[in-house]
C-alpha cells in the first residue's frame, strides 16, 4: 500500500457565501493528493504524460461528513491499496486535524494520446510490482 499526505489551506475563492468549501472543490484536492502520491513514489504525472500516457477519471465518489471552512488547514490523505493494472484506484480522506470531513475515491484508466486503453509504462508497472508483492 502507498500513502501520501498533503496539507492545503482553504482559500476564500473555494468557499460559498457561508464560508463553507463548495463541494466541487474537493475534487481538485483529490488531484493534489493523487499527483503528490505519484511524485513521492518516483512516478511524477508530468513524466507519464511526456511518455504519452493519460489517466482520465472514469469513476469517482465522495461522502461528506463535516464542512471545511475558509482558512482551515486540511490534510488530504491518499491511498493506493491495490496494484494498478489497466486502471488505478485511489482512496482519499480530507481531515481537519483528527476530524474526518470527507472521504472519496477516484478510478482512472491508462490511455494513450489517441484515447485508447493501454497498459501502464514498464517502469511504472515494475515499481508497482515491487510495492505490491
Amino acid at each position: 500500500m502507498l500513502e501520501s499526505r498533503v496539507q492545503i489551506t482553504v482559500r476564500y475563492a473555494e468557499t460559498d457565501m457561508m464560508g463553507i468549501v463548495y463541494h466541487g472543490n474537493y475534487l481538485p484536492w483529490f488531484e493534489v493528493g493523487r499527483t503528490t502520491l505519484l511524485k513521492e513514489c518516483g512516478l511524477p504525472y508530468r513524466e507519464l504524460e511526456a511518455q504519452g500516457y493519460r489517466l482520465p477519471v472514469i469513476e469517482l465518489g465522495t461522502k461528506f461528513f463535516k464542512p471545511a471552512l475558509y482558512d482551515d488547514t486540511v490534510t488530504v490523505l491518499t491511498w493506493l491499496k491495490q496494484r494498478p493494472t489497466l486502471r488505478i484506484h485511489l482512496e482519499y480522506e480530507v481531515r481537519r486535524g483528527e476530524e474526518l470531513l470527507v472521504t472519496g475515491f477516484t478510478t482512472h484508466a491508462f490511455i494513450n494520446r489517441q484515447g485508447e486503453p493501454v497498459r501502464p509504462p514498464a517502469d511504472f508497472a515494475a515499481k508497482m510490482r515491487a510495492v505490491f508483492k
